[in-house]
C-alpha cells in the first residue's frame, strides 16, 4: 500500500510558474514509476508526465514538454514538478500517482498507476 500527497498548487498568472511536489509513504519508493496527471472541469483525466523508478526515464505529454520538468528524489521519497510557462488550458486538478515498476521506462497510461493522491488544485489566470 502507498499513500501518496500532493502539495504545491496555487494560483499563477499566465506565464508565471510554480513548483507540485509529492510525497510517497512507502517503504521501497524506488519500486514505483511516479506519474502527475491533471483533470480540468468537465474534462478527461489527462496524463502530464511519468518518471522511471531509477528517474533516468521521463516521458511527457506533447502539449507540457519543454514546460513542465518532473524528478523524483527516491532517498526523500518525493515526486516533483516543475511547471513554467503557465497557460489557462494548464489549469486543473493535478494528481500524483504510483504505480508498480515492470522495466526501464514508465507508460503514462491511468491503468498503470495504482495509489492516487487527493489532488492539488492549479488555476492560471488570464
Amino acid at each position: 500500500q502507498v499513500h501518496v500527497a500532493e502539495t504545491g498548487g496555487g494560483l499563477v498568472q499566465t506565464g508565471g510558474s510554480l513548483n507540485l511536489s509529492c510525497i510517497a509513504s512507502a517503504s521501497g519508493f524506488d519500486d514505483y514509476v511516479m506519474g502527475w496527471f491533471r483533470q480540468a472541469p468537465g474534462k478527461e483525466l489527462e496524463g502530464v508526465a511519468c518518471i522511471s523508478w531509477s528517474g533516468s526515464y521521463t516521458y511527457y505529454t506533447g502539449g507540457v514538454k519543454g514546460r513542465f520538468t518532473i524528478s523524483r528524489d527516491n532517498a526523500e521519497n518525493m515526486l516533483y514538478l516543475q511547471m513554467t510557462s503557465l497557460k489557462p488550458e494548464d489549469a486543473a486538478a493535478y494528481y500524483c500517482a504510483a504505480g508498480p515498476s515492470n522495466g526501464a521506462e514508465c507508460e503514462l497510461e491511468s491503468n498503470r498507476f495504482e495509489y492516487w493522491g487527493q489532488g492539488t488544485e492549479v488555476t492560471v489566470s488570464s
